[in-house]
């Protein structure tokens, strides 16, 4: 920008220097105002659909991480107190540890939808109030413009003031017409599908985690491992936002500890039926079988005490025997 100003400032001065009229150089220029549209399938699309996705997809697979880091660590922190409190001593008398284990994740989980779904509701209501409203303030304010300009210079002065300002009214109209193009109802269907499954596979590494320390400050070494592929999947979410079709968008929604979110910022956007089904398949058997292994930690680390556990002590209890 500062580039462009010193040669513009310049090459007027130059016009100047040979005796080039100030009118002239002003009626020489030229303002040139470009709109971005995107090429696809059967026409163009316009830039302002493909930013509401955009931002649309960012906020679901932030959402996502939010729910599954902030209730996983609800989940651990509760494995923790009823540990440390050896209160876990009094309830494993009546159920099993992995059914206790299951029953805190599941748990928790229904919190985690439950006020969900009254920011669903709150925000469909919302919507639908503001659009009907606008909608219909635009139309009465159509139909009380009733009085014809007085001249052809009032005319002119009316129509060259309605092409430099857009009512806030209809701004916001168009708006709402650009949202309404989105199915929300698919993009809501897939999000509690990741967050559900998203949250039950971490929630069981949380678990496991919870049962093998005596304490909170003692879980750092076994939250990297865990926390990584969440952090990664925040930086690859913002390159899918802006390359959906992209190789590197495509493996990180495919593999089942970054799906969950870089998915969710790919579902706008459209995904091939296949792709979708392979994520969901494979966050499935991950689920599965981080259950599994999470089981295994719960059962022997939730009523031992005093120990420094590490990776290697955490295998060998993966092969114990009941």
């Amino acid at each position: 920008h500062i580039t462009k100003s010193v040669q513009t400032f310049l090459f007027d001065n130059k016009l100047l220097l040979i005796r080039v009229p100030p009118e002239t150089i002003n009626a020489l220029k030229t303002n040139v105002s470009l709109k971005t549209i995107k090429l696809e399938k059967g026409g163009f699309k316009e830039q302002k659909l493909i930013n509401v996705k955009r931002g649309v997809g960012y906020a679901a697979g932030f959402l996502v991480y939010f729910f599954i880091f902030f209730f996983g660590a609800q989940v651990m922190r509760g494995v923790i107190e009823e540990k440390t409190s050896r209160i876990i001593e009094v309830i494993i008398t009546s159920v099993r540890p992995f059914q206790l284990m299951m029953g805190k994740i599941i748990g928790i989980a229904m919190v985690g939808l439950t006020q969900f779904l009254v920011w669903v509701i709150l925000t469909a209501g919302i919507f639908q109030y503001s659009s009907s409203y606008f909608v219909t303030k635009q139309i009465n304010d159509q139909t009380t413009q009733t009085e014809a300009p007085s001249n052809i210079f009032a005319e002119n002065q009316n129509t060259q003031s309605q092409l430099n300002k857009v009512p806030p009214e209809t701004e916001l109209s168009g708006v709402f017409s650009i949202v309404s193009d989105i199915d929300f109802l698919l993009i809501l269907s897939i999000f509690l599908f990741y967050f559900i499954g998203g949250y039950l596979l971490y929630g069981a590494m949380f678990a496991a985690i919870g049962s093998a320390v005596d304490s909170e400050t003692d879980t750092q070494q076994f939250m990297l491992p865990v926390t990584i592929p969440l952090v990664v999947s925040i930086i690859v979410m913002v390159n899918a936002i802006t390359n959906p079709a992209g190789q590197l968008a495509y493996w990180f929604s495919i593999i089942p500890f970054t799906s969950p979110v870089v998915m969710m910022a790919r579902i706008p956007f459209g995904v091939p039926k296949y792709e979708l089904i392979l994520s969901m398949a494979l966050l499935i058997a991950a689920f599965f079988l981080m259950t599994w292994m999470a089981g295994k930690i719960y059962r022997t680390g939730i009523l031992m005490y005093g120990k420094k556990v590490n990776y290697k002590e955490l295998l060998k209890w993966l092969w114990y025997k009941e």
